[in-house]
């Protein structure tokens, strides 16, 4: 045994195994984590955008700013979302069921709990690759080139996560994927048409208003939103950044017990 494995994290040593399987196929994801945002802004954020822009009630429901300017900072929390959902349903059941990746880490000195921090890590991986992605599209926009879109990645990863790890938790009790089309249609496609990526949520219902607020992808986009375009205070952020974190300790929690208990011998 060598040096590094004996000082290496345990959680990194399962991120390693990930990223030993990324490399193969690498170039096709971060191609696509470049081109989908861009082809995605140009479609929606500039057409669609022109034509709202000729609205002239259109500046005082979007605060006084453009359509690609309010549009596009959101793309950074919904492509999170996106990302996070397709690694912690399939590919996380793959490897406990049909690849039975995580079970062969286990028959080795690493634990449940140090497979469930190498998900996670590579989950912030995964997600950071394609907020990183987005970020670079926003350059291209005068509107949106600020060196707030650091940060902004990090608030994307931290949206994604709160999805990631709990839904892992949840993948970790299947036994097949039948429900996951349910996940998908009964919860990620609404949060993503009504959690004030496309428009001011405002614009809801009052009852469903309170509903959206309560989601990550609407705290996910106004913090990237608001620390893009700036229109964010300290208060706000404090709170969008505190009730993420409730989603990401409450998903890890449940990774721990519900990997521990799908892997105990």
């Amino acid at each position: 045994m060598t040096a590094r494995s004996i000082t290496t994290p345990r959680a990194v040593r399962v991120w390693e195994s990930q990223f030993a399987v990324y490399r193969r196929i690498w170039l096709s994801n971060v191609l696509g984590a470049f081109v989908q945002p861009l082809v995605f802004l140009l479609g929606m954020g500039l057409g669609v955008g022109a034509l709202i822009d000729e609205d002239p009630g259109s500046a005082s429901i979007l605060d006084g700013v453009s359509y690609l300017a309010f549009f596009a900072p959101a793309l950074l929390a919904t492509t999170a979302m996106f990302i996070s959902v397709q690694s912690s349903l399939w590919e996380t059941l793959d490897q406990f069921m049909w690849g039975n990746q995580y079970r062969a880490m286990v028959s080795t000195p690493l634990t449940a709990g140090d497979v469930a921090g190498g998900a996670a890590l590579w989950h912030a991986t995964r997600v950071g690759i394609a907020a990183t992605g987005v970020a670079v599209v926003l350059l291209f926009f005068d509107e949106t080139r600020t060196p707030a879109l650091v940060p902004a990645i990090g608030a994307a990863i931290l949206t994604g996560l709160a999805y990631a790890l709990p839904l892992s938790a949840y993948s970790a009790t299947r036994q097949d994927d039948h429900t996951f089309v349910l996940v998908i249609r009964l919860g990620l496609v609404p949060m993503f048409l009504f959690s004030g990526a496309f428009y001011p949520i405002t614009e809801l219902p009052g009852w469903l208003q309170s509903i959206v607020r309560l989601t990550p992808s609407w705290n996910g986009i106004e913090l990237c939103r608001g620390w893009v375009l700036g229109t964010i205070d300290a208060t706000e952020s404090v709170f969008h950044l505190a009730y993420l974190t409730l989603f990401v300790v409450g998903g890890w929690i449940a990774c721990r017990i519900t990997f521990g208990r799908r892997l105990l011998p």
